[in-house]
């Protein structure tokens, strides 16, 4: 995940706008919140849990990844270089894991007992035991270690090496790097999917989505995105077959069809939209942004349509959720000076 910018524009937030995505293309509706929380969540439905501390300084947080069998939440806590292990049943932090200098990308495999880190300060990949949270490897991860993705086939890690321009392939059983790949241009995020089993790479100063066989580690397709700059954020949701795709310079998010591999159509979202995530219970995507913004999108097949947005707190650009319970989670660097979990739930 990048860095703050300064001088990005905050818009304004935006509602009642849908566009219906399918082959008999239709217009969604809207759902509008009403109440108390309005002042938080402005049109989100979606209701304010509550905000839970959590430890260190008031600096600036980045990606999460949950654990939903041992109910764990892992926080990149970038600015503090530690990673934050939160149990979201008891809602309290019950770890913090230090020593993973300027921490950007965090990942759990629950599979094999293990969380991955990427540790920017220090160019590091690094593995965390999730039984102990202790730390057992570090791995070369290139010149900035961002994204992760994991292919479960082939048992290897692929790390979005932003400014290196290159994906960083690790062998997960022996903790090594095995294979740096070429972009020709700044990695954004890095996903897996799981029907082609391939990975997919945004690469964002090309306005291109790459395609990664983990089988051979070579590219096997560059798709050209219509209408992105900077496209940072990415999402796959396989049942649908569709990618979204959130562009940091334009503050648009593009839905792709991945069958064709075409570009179905745009949405607006929040200033400097930043990380993605799906609940498949709900069929609800969410795109968090610098800005603070949140969009929420309804998922039904190929229909995609926007149901909210508001302001949901101070550079609010990091996002997962609980497909059991439904609650989001968003680590927001300074409430009146200190670092909380916002948590939220459908309303």
């Amino acid at each position: 995940m990048k860095s703050a910018c300064a001088g990005r524009r905050l818009i304004a937030s935006l509602i009642g706008i849908s566009i219906a995505i399918a082959v008999a293309a239709g217009s969604g509706a809207v759902r509008v919140a009403h109440g108390a929380d309005n002042a938080v969540t402005g049109n989100l439905p979606l209701k304010h849990v509550e905000d839970v501390p959590l430890p260190g300084r008031a600096t600036r947080f980045d990606y999460e990844s949950y654990d939903a069998g041992r109910h764990l939440l892992f926080i990149a806590h970038l600015g503090d270089s530690e990673v934050v292990v939160f149990d979201t049943l008891a809602s309290r932090v019950i770890a913090r894991i230090p020593g993973i200098s300027a921490v950007h990308g965090v990942l759990a495999l629950p599979e094999l007992s293990r969380v991955y880190a990427s540790a920017t300060g220090t160019n590091e990949v690094v593995a965390i035991d999730e039984s102990t949270l202790k730390i057992i490897a570090r791995v070369p991860g290139g010149v900035y270690p961002d994204g992760m993705a994991y292919a479960p086939d082939t048992r290897r890690l692929y790390v979005s090496d932003e400014t290196g321009e290159t994906e960083t392939v690790i062998d997960v059983p022996s903790n090594r790097r095995v294979a740096t790949i070429p972009l020709g241009g700044e990695a954004g995020n890095s996903q897996y999917d799981p029907v082609s089993r391939h990975i997919f790479v945004n690469v964002q100063t090309r306005h291109q989505l790459v395609e990664i066989d983990p089988a051979s580690n070579t590219i096997v397709s560059h798709t050209e995105l219509p209408g992105a700059k900077g496209n940072h954020g990415l999402l796959i949701i396989p049942e649908s077959r569709l990618a979204l795709i959130a562009c940091e310079d334009n503050d648009l998010m593009l839905v792709l069809d991945m069958h064709t591999m075409k570009v179905l159509g745009t949405f607006d979202v929040g200033g400097d939209p930043d990380v993605l995530a799906f609940d498949p219970g709900s069929r609800t995507a969410y795109v968090a942004s610098e800005a603070g913004i949140v969009s929420m999108f309804s998922v039904d097949g190929s229909h995609v349509s926007k149901i909210g947005e508001g302001r949901l707190g101070p550079n609010a650009h990091v996002v997962d959720v609980d497909a059991a319970t439904h609650r989001s989670w968003f680590p927001l660097k300074s409430i009146d000076g200190h670092p909380v979990l916002r948590i939220m739930a459908p309303r």
